[in-house]
């Protein structure tokens, strides 16, 4: 059986052993719009549960606008020269609006990454700037939440007039869905919010997880907090497995945002009837698996359909390696889960520590295996599983796949290609 798995940025191929049964899961998709301008123009001009954006500009004389980093295939190219029009018809023009890549804790973007991000017939005309979150200089303080979370959001994003968000949905692997609140925190927060926000208590709650929204008390947080800053707009769109727009939501930030994630809900996640043995999964592709630490994400969202004890390979390029400094510190640290839960149990946050927080919450309970080609070697001795060296190792059945046991219904969230393995005859 022929798979092509998302993979880098030209996919990757792979002939799967006879004398399984397999399962191809795939995230459903919703149809393409036929005609995305006209869908954005239309949500532009009748927003969910506000005025219009051209409204909203008038008698404001700046706008800063928040945007996702390379990490997310978010079509800004095409979103962002609706949203300036708008502005411009409320008076806000051009050279009176700032672009801030909301890069949380990653690494800032490079300007080949700016051109790409928001598209090069707008890059030197845009002002587009990083966000720092290690400089608590360059942010507000906004006080704390109700339950005590210290707030700093960045200050060019503050002193602006006008607050917007550009984003995409889909589900998130602490946060139920990303969009929305996100591009605000931990997208433009300081280190000292970000920290507490991925801290084990959020990390380790079973309500914090993908596709858990409703209870999700990370959700309930940051929302508190996009309020405190003042989230005045978000335009929202969720996309295809190819990656055209497929919805728009735009409007308040809370009501457009829960649109959105009814939609994706509805319309994108698929079910499986009981849980599998194994699962062969993919971190969806440049630029989404990029590094190890965005490879994760693929990791934990497959954890769902997996029976305990069962394995988990995940193909993934990591192209620019494993992540930024702090990330892989702790990766060659710590040689496995238990060292490292053990280590933060009693430890201040630090930066990153619950990317591989939710990695050991997973290889706790399932074997991972990794392709992961573009991770340097230095890692093999602390990945928490093994590596194989090519595709047609890390597939073979006979190191995969495992009886199965028990049945449930299970809902995946990964919008990646699952191909889950089955023993012949069960």
């Amino acid at each position: 059986m022929h798979v092509e798995l998302a993979f880098g940025k030209t996919g990757l191929g792979v002939e799967l052993p006879a004398g399984y049964n397999y399962q191809l899961l795939e995230a459903k998709s919703a149809q393409a719009l036929p005609d995305a301008d006209a869908a954005l123009e239309a949500a532009l001009n009748n927003p969910i549960g506000t005025l219009p954006l051209r409204e909203l500009a008038r008698g404001k004389k700046t706008a800063a606008i928040s945007v996702c980093d390379i990490t997310r295939p978010v079509p800004n190219r095409l979103v962002l020269p609706h949203v300036l029009r708008e502005l411009a018809a409320g008076g806000i023009e051009i050279d009176q609006v700032l672009v801030l890549i909301a890069t949380g804790l990653h690494r800032p973007a490079t300007e080949a990454e700016m051109r790409e991000i928001v598209g090069p017939e707008l890059y030197g005309k845009l002002r587009v700037e990083n966000h720092h979150a290690k400089v608590l200089s360059e942010h507000r303080a906004l006080g704390s939440t109700a339950s005590g979370i210290p707030v700093y959001i960045d200050e060019r994003f503050m002193a602006a007039d006008l607050h917007i968000t550009l984003g995409f949905i889909e589900p998130h692997l602490m946060l139920g869905y990303s969009g929305g609140r996100k591009l605000i925190a931990p997208g433009l927060a300081a280190q000292e919010t970000i920290k507490v926000i991925h801290s084990p208590k959020f990390m380790r709650d079973a309500r914090a997880i993908e596709g858990s929204i409703a209870d999700n008390p990370l959700h309930r947080e940051l929302q508190e907090i996009a309020r405190m800053a003042g989230h005045h707009f978000m335009i929202d769109v969720s996309l295809t497995r190819d990656r055209r727009v497929a919805g728009v939501f735009a409007g308040h930030a809370e009501q457009a945002h829960a649109q959105g994630v009814e939609f994706v809900s509805k319309t994108m996640l698929e079910l499986i009837e009981h849980p599998v043995d194994a699962v062969i999964t993919t971190s969806a592709g440049y630029p989404l698996d990029l590094t190890f630490y965005q490879t994760v994400k693929g990791i934990t969202a497959a954890q769902h359909i997996v029976k305990p004890g069962g394995r988990i390979l995940v193909f993934s390029e990591c192209a620019e390696g494993a992540g930024a400094p702090e990330f892989q510190e702790m990766m060659k640290r710590f040689a496995s889960d238990k060292s490292f839960m053990d280590h933060i149990g009693g430890a201040p946050v630090t930066v990153d520590q619950w990317q591989l927080e939710k990695l050991a919450l997973v290889t706790a309970q399932k074997q991972v295996i990794f392709y992961t080609p573009g991770l340097p070697a230095e890692f093999d001795a602390t990945l928490w599983g093994p590596r194989l060296a090519t595709p047609a190792e890390a597939i073979d059945g006979r190191s995969v796949c495992a009886r199965p046991r028990g049945q449930r219904r299970t809902r995946s969230t990964s919008a990646c290609c699952l191909a889950s393995w089955l023993p012949s005859g069960n």
